[in-house]
């Protein structure tokens, strides 16, 4: 029989106590907040919204901002009520660096939400667009490609929440029009759950307002290609394209004129594209609907392999059909030839196929929001629950900024929200006042896993945004 050595020291926890040390369970929020505070956004959001604070007393409006984006940030509960166990917290008012007298209760959360007009709500739109400027102005891109959808937020358990109807997806709820610009949520307008995907004039006013923020703002040369699913299929869009002198890829309806049609072409009109394990056969050709007045390019694609390399019987082949003006003789095809230096691969068939296989990665968007924030909107009121969805939406796009620019490999910009409350803000840490001076302390795990040290110095270098003149 092997003979055990004895434990030394006790390991056994017999009892517990009470400290009034000012522990955080959430240390990794310190640099959320330096980094809010580096770039300047809740001066911003003070700016836009001054008519929010009346008078003098209570919490700052900036500071009640700066709680709202890390309230977002922290994740851990999104009722209202939380504001009350956070008051209480004085560990979570050090890591963000809030003054205890300055934490606000779910009461004051309440009324800054109600606080909103529906004609001011809508500002927080201008606010998503400098930020978007602030990150084009930083990663310098030579072709933007921008996405628009859809998002189903689903509030089937409301009672009575004004907005709540049904949607497509068979459940009541709201269903804002998004856009897109890779990780980044750029442009939202919060609408009810009947408005579809064209509702209004809703996907024109979009469009127009971008390409103008980004000719104005960034470059006017730049090549802009807009990416957009079958709900959005309409003539008006295309010519609505043309006159910007941007790209449109859009997806169409496949009618029994176009199943005819291609159902009669011969095997070697097909050609193959293929990407990994992925092939499609494709084939193109101009298309004109009933009501339209010109023809338009059309792709026609139908899976060979699926994604792992196994082959699609063909009765079970989902059939795609792509419109676009790119290809055609106007000034966005000229621009994306001379950007590729003469190359025509952006205009080819694989290239728009492939460009329109993009549409996806809007969707890891809308899964990436609902795991940052909450589908289920707390107030009965439409325009407080704009507000909340604009502050989620914003929070989201710098939690998405804020992984770029730490430019770390303990913080990978693939991260979902979920992994980096888990790996970055669940941190244990202890906030003591020495020589005049608050210091947070963390343990030597967590400062050598994260390499804080450098998260710490990038945090509070990141480039400020540029706050418009008309604020």
């Amino acid at each position: 029989m092997v003979r055990q050595t004895a434990v030394l020291v006790k390991s056994k926890i017999d009892d517990f106590g009470v400290t009034s040390d000012c522990l955080s369970s959430r240390a990794g929020l310190s640099l959320v907040s330096r980094y809010l505070d580096a770039i300047g956004i809740t001066r911003m959001l003070t700016l836009w919204f001054p008519y929010l604070k009346k008078n003098g007393k209570g919490t700052p409006l900036q500071s009640i901002f700066h709680q709202m984006i890390c309230f977002f940030f922290d994740g851990t509960d999104f009722h209202m009520t939380r504001f009350d166990q956070l008051k209480k917290d004085s560990g979570y008012a050090g890591v963000i660096e809030t003054g205890e007298n300055h934490m606000i209760s779910s009461h004051t959360a309440k009324r800054f939400f109600s606080s909103f007009s529906i004609v001011r709500v809508w500002l927080f739109r201008k606010v998503l667009k400098s930020l978007f400027l602030w990150r084009l102005k930083q990663e310098q891109p030579k072709l933007i490609k921008i996405g628009i959808d859809t998002m189903v937020l689903d509030n089937n358990d409301a009672d009575k929440r004004e907005g709540v109807e049904p949607t497509y997806k068979k459940v009541k709820g709201f269903q804002p029009l998004q856009v897109y610009w890779g990780r980044y949520l750029i442009d939202a307008i919060f609408r009810n759950g009947k408005a579809h995907s064209n509702h209004g004039n809703h996907v024109s006013r979009v469009v127009s307002d971008i390409v103008r923020l980004i000719r104005s703002g960034y470059r006017k040369d730049v090549p802009i290609i807009i990416l957009a699913d079958t709900g959005f299929f309409d003539e008006k869009l295309l010519h609505q394209c043309e006159s910007l002198k941007i790209g449109l890829i859009v997806g169409g309806k496949i009618y029994q004129d176009i199943k005819t049609y291609v159902g009669d072409l011969p095997e070697e009109q097909f050609s193959t594209y293929s990407k990994g394990l992925n092939s499609w056969a494709y084939c193109e050709f101009g298309n004109k609907r009933q009501s339209w007045s010109g023809y338009w390019r059309t792709i026609y694609a139908r899976p060979i392999c699926e994604d792992d390399g196994q082959l699609v019987m063909e009765f079970a082949r989902p059939e795609t059909i792509i419109y676009t003006n790119l290809g055609m003789e106007n000034e966005i095809t000229a621009s994306l030839v001379s950007l590729h230096d003469g190359s025509e691969q952006e205009i080819s068939p694989e290239g728009i196929i492939s460009s329109y296989h993009l549409r996806a990665r809007d969707e890891l968007i809308n899964r990436a929001l609902k795991d940052f924030g909450t589908e289920h909107l707390p107030f009965k009121k439409f325009t407080a629950n704009t507000a909340f969805y604009y502050l989620m939406t914003i929070s989201f796009f710098l939690f998405e900024s804020f992984k770029y620019d730490m430019e770390s490999d303990t913080v990978p910009v693939t991260w979902y929200a979920g992994t980096f409350r888990r790996r970055v803000l669940d941190a244990a840490g202890k906030l003591i006042r020495t020589g005049r001076q608050l210091i947070l302390k963390i343990t030597l795990t967590t400062h050598e896993a994260l390499a804080f040290a450098e998260l710490w110095t990038r945090s509070a270098g990141a480039q400020k945004i540029q706050i418009p003149l008309r604020c």
